[in-house]
């Protein structure tokens, strides 16, 4: 069995001004791994989606709340997860929206799902749980010039 990857972890308060930081960070991972720009949006826009998610929800008055961004950088994928600090959260519980329907708020989980290959998350405890985001790529290898 292989060892996991050592993973790169960025450690944030809860604080909305900060999400711009975490989508550098992201950035900066994905292209570190060779991903192309597509793969590399799709990464860093469902990872803000979760962030904000956990700071507008999870840890909703809970201002000194840390969250830990690992991600693991994977042959054939990025796997990004979030570890936070909030109550036990049930994914399975949220619907599979219809992305026709209109309204206002409720799209972050249908985003993560419709953006990443696997999305999962698992309680840590009697607090905090861990959300698992994986994308499946091919990083980009480069073309040697010479002989």
């Amino acid at each position: 069995m292989l060892a996991k990857p050592v993973p790169w972890n960025l450690i944030i308060a809860s604080d909305l001004g900060l999400l711009a930081l975490v989508r550098a960070f992201v950035e900066g991972v994905c292209q570190v791994a060779g991903c192309d720009e597509r793969i590399t949006h799709a990464i860093v826009m469902a990872t803000d989606e979760a962030v904000n998610n956990v700071m507008r929800h999870a840890h909703q008055g809970h201002p000194e709340a840390t969250i830990q961004i690992q991600c693991f950088l994977h042959p054939d994928s990025i796997e990004v997860n979030l570890l936070d600090e909030g109550a036990p959260f049930d994914l399975a519980a949220v619907p599979h929206l219809d992305p026709a329907e209109l309204r206002i708020g409720g799209r972050g989980v249908f985003l993560m799902r419709a953006l990443m290959d696997e999305l999962s998350c698992q309680p840590r405890g009697e607090r905090g749980n861990t959300l698992r985001m994986v994308k499946r790529c091919r990083p980009e290898i480069p073309i040697s010039k010479g002989a």
